[in-house]
C-alpha cells in the first residue's frame, strides 16, 4: 500500500515548538483535516491538521517533543487503497482478494478514541502542588490553555471538596444528579466529544454566570442615517465603493460611550473591593469559527479611522479561525461587542466575559415605519442588548449609556466616525 508522510507546516515564528497532546494513535482512520497533535510555544496553542487520509501506520511524536517545520509527524497507508472495493472473486487471484477483504474490514471498524495525555495536564510544578495538598491531578479540571491545570485550579478543587467547621477541616458531601432514565431509551441518539474550544471556555462562562449579578437592559437605536452614510462610501480616487461593516461603526461609537462613562471600561478587583479604570481601549468582539465562539480584542480602536477598523476585523477573525492567533489577545479587553446581525434575532441575553464589567449584544437592522413630520417613513432601526455588572453599574447609568450610544450612531454622529 502507499505510505504517506505527514509533516509539520509551515507556521510562521514557531521554532522549537513543544508537543503538548498528540490526539490520534496507531491503527486509527482519519480523514483530510482530523486534527493530529496540538502544539504549544510561549505566543500560542495550535492543531495540526492532517493533510491526507489513511490509516495512521507509525506516529514520530510524542508528548514533550521539540518540533519544527518539515519534522515527519506520522505516516500513514494510503486512503485510497483503503477505500478501494473489493473485485469480484477469481481464481487466478486469491491472495490478492483475501488482502482486500482485510483492507475493507479494516475500515469498518470504528476509530479507537483518543488517548488523553496525562503529561500535558499540569507542569511538574502544579503536580507537586497538588500531591502536597493531597489532591489526584487528574481529577481537576484545568481552565487554562489546551485545558491546563493551575495552582488556582487546584485551590478551586480543594476548597470544593472540603469545609471548614471550628477550624476542623471536614470533607463535603457532593450530590451527584444522575437522569432516572437514560436519553437512549426514547429513541436513537448520537454521543461526540465536546469541541476544545467550548470546554476551554465552559468554565469561564459558568463562573462569569454565578460570580457577576448580571442585569440586561433591550433596547431600540434608529441607524438610519448611519446607513445611508455607510452605503455612500466610496474611494475618492477610484470612484469604487468602500464596504464597512456595520459593526466598525458600532465598535467606533462603543469608544465614544466608554470615554463619556468610564465605569464601563473598568475591572473589580475582589480582593482589594478596588475599582481598576482603563486609559485604553481595546475592544472585544465575539467570532463565530468552526471551533467555537472566539472573543479576540482589537487594540486602540480610539485610534483607528472606520475603514481601519473593518480590515482589522476582518483580519483578526480570519487568524481566529485558522487557529493562529496569540492567545495574549484574548486578554486585556475594555468591553467586548456580541453582534447576531448577520445571522438573525433580535434582543437576547450576553454574558459578560470577565474581567470585563460590560457587553453589548447586536441583532439585525429592521425596517419599522413611523410617522414623521406628519409623514409615513421607513427608519432602520438596530436592537441592542446591554448586560452589565450590577456591583458597579446600576440601572440609570446603564440607561444612560444606550441613550448615549443612540447618539452617538445618529446622523451628526456618523459623519464624524468616519474621519
Amino acid at each position: 500500500m502507499a505510505i504517506q508522510k505527514i509533516l509539520v507546516p509551515d507556521m510562521g515564528d514557531f521554532k522549537d515548538v513543544e508537543v503538548i497532546e498528540v490526539l490520534v494513535k496507531k491503527g486509527q482512520v482519519i480523514k483530510k483535516n482530523d486534527s493530529l497533535i496540538t502544539l504549544e510555544s510561549d505566543k500560542s496553542s495550535v492543531e495540526v491538521p492532517s493533510t491526507q487520509e489513511g490509516k495512521i501506520e507509525k506516529i514520530n511524536v510524542s508528548v514533550g517533543d521539540k518540533i519544527n517545520k518539515g519534522d515527519l509527524i506520522l505516516t500513514l497507508e494510503s486512503k485510497q487503497e483503503i477505500n478501494e472495493p473489493v473485485k469480484e472473486k477469481s481464481k487466478k487471484e486469491p491472495v490478492k482478494e483475501k488482502k482486500q477483504k482485510e483492507v475493507v474490514q479494516v475500515q469498518q471498524q470504528p476509530a479507537p478514541s483518543v488517548p488523553t495525555s496525562g503529561k500535558s495536564s499540569a507542569s511538574p510544578k502544579i503536580r507537586k502542588f497538588a500531591r502536597e495538598l493531597g489532591a489526584d491531578i487528574s481529577k481537576i479540571s484545568g481552565t487554562q490553555r489546551a485545558g491546563r491545570v493551575s495552582e488556582e485550579d487546584v485551590k478551586n478543587f480543594i476548597r470544593s471538596q472540603v469545609t471548614v467547621s471550628q477550624g476542623e477541616v471536614q470533607k463535603k458531601e457532593v450530590t451527584k444528579y444522575v437522569e432516572e432514565y437514560s436519553h437512549g431509551e426514547f429513541g436513537e441518539i448520537a454521543t461526540q466529544d465536546l469541541p476544545r474550544v467550548k470546554k476551554l471556555s465552559g468554565p469561564h462562562l459558568v463562573r462569569s454566570w454565578t460570580e457577576i449579578p448580571h442585569v440586561t437592559q433591550h433596547d431600540e437605536i434608529d441607524v438610519t442615517d448611519m446607513e445611508q452614510f455607510r452605503n455612500s462610501l466610496y474611494d475618492y480616487y477610484t470612484g469604487e465603493k468602500i464596504k464597512v461593516t456595520p459593526l466598525a461603526f458600532i465598535a467606533k461609537a462603543l469608544v465614544s460611550a466608554l470615554k463619556e462613562f468610564p465605569n464601563f471600561n473598568a475591572s473589580l478587583n475582589h480582593e482589594s473591593n478596588k475599582i481598576i479604570y482603563k486609559k485604553y481601549f481595546h475592544i472585544g468582539f465575539a467570532v463565530d469559527t468552526p471551533h467555537g465562539l472566539m472573543v479576540p480584542k482589537l487594540r486602540n480602536v480610539d485610534q483607528m479611522s472606520i475603514q481601519k477598523i473593518g480590515e482589522e476585523l476582518k483580519n483578526t477573525s480570519q487568524l481566529c479561525r485558522e487557529l493562529k492567533i496569540d492567545k495574549k489577545e484574548f486578554f486585556g479587553g475594555s468591553m467586548t461587542i456580541s453582534s447576531l446581525g448577520g445571522i438573525g434575532g433580535t434582543h437576547f441575553t450576553p454574558i459578560i466575559n470577565p474581567p470585563e464589567v460590560a457587553i453589548l449584544g447586536v441583532g439585525r437592522t429592521f425596517d419599522r415605519l413611523v410617522k414623521e413630520k406628519n409623514q409615513i417613513v421607513s427608519k432602520k432601526i438596530l436592537p441592542i442588548s446591554l448586560s452589565y455588572d450590577h456591583r458597579l453599574i446600576d440601572g440609570a447609568e446603564g440607561a444612560r449609556f444606550c441613550v448615549y450610544l443612540g447618539k452617538c450612531l445618529g446622523k451628526d454622529f456618523a459623519f464624524k466616525l468616519a474621519v
